[in-house]
């Protein structure tokens, strides 16, 4: 996270000042999902601090399998999820700013990073478990926040013209 940041804001330019508010945003929302269901499936007797604690999570869970799947994707920065977004405006001030070489970092890192997200992925979808996950009952809050973040990564991964330019506005008046 912090690479795309400082790459932002080395690139000093109005794209680059608001990705920044927006990467934050897209981060957050991204984040509070995906370790919103990492903290519903966790318990006292299996923690699942391992990847291979997520194997087979479809099969029992698929509303979280596919809820972690969007956060992952996100994070990863596919699209049309927020994180493809958030690191394109990043990335792209950077381009505008004269710093390509940094901007090909961004994508080299980023492309190794979705190997570490798809991992867990593949995990959930595609390797059999032999004791499949005790989840207790989802609250319902719980259960609604997962969604509206959810929601929020794709809306901001659709239609994110509304919000960067709140976040350029906001922002203009500090540098």
């Amino acid at each position: 996270m912090l690479r795309y940041l400082i790459v932002a804001l080395l690139a000093a330019n109005d794209v680059g000042k608001g990705a920044v508010l927006f990467y934050l945003l897209t981060y957050a929302v991204t984040n509070l999902g995906a370790f919103g269901v990492i903290a519903i499936v966790d318990n006292a007797e299996r923690p699942n601090d391992r990847v291979r604690d997520y194997a087979g999570l479809w099969n029992g869970h698929p509303a979280l399998a596919a809820l972690l799947t969007i956060f992952l994707l996100s994070l990863g920065g596919f699209p049309p999820m927020a994180g493809f977004i958030a690191k394109w405006y990043v990335l792209s001030a950077a381009v505008k700013a004269g710093y390509t070489w940094l901007a090909i970092i961004g994508v080299l890192t980023s492309v190794v990073s979705v190997f570490f997200y798809l991992r867990i992925v593949v995990m959930m979808y595609m390797t059999p478990t032999d004791a499949p996950m005790d989840v207790p009952p989802i609250p319902r809050i719980a259960g609604f926040a997962l969604l509206i973040s959810a929601l929020l990564t794709f809306y901001l991964g659709i239609l994110p013209t509304r919000v960067l330019d709140w976040a350029s506005a906001s922002i203009s008046t500090i540098f």
